[in-house]
């Protein structure tokens, strides 16, 4: 992998460093599960835009379809 330096003031390096640290990781590390927790909680952001754009009829369809899954796999553990 190639490497490269990032701009960043000597405060947030530094704070950086110590978080990382303290979780036993590299920077670089840390720095890499930093990017996939914020592409993570934007993925859920837009799931979450998307549901509330949703119809209500299309919700409420929805819910009563997922009723009648959750009722038929709890008769199946009878």
């Amino acid at each position: 992998m190639t490497m490269t330096t990032i701009k960043v003031s000597v405060q947030t390096r530094d704070r950086l460093k110590a978080q990382a640290a303290a979780s036993k990781r590299s920077l670089g590390s840390y720095l890499e599960e930093l990017a996939e927790v914020a592409e993570r909680r934007a993925r859920f952001e837009r799931l979450r835009a998307a549901m509330a754009a949703t119809p209500q009829e299309l919700r409420d369809s929805y819910d009563d379809e997922r009723r009648v899954w959750d009722r038929l796999e709890w008769e199946g553990m009878e």
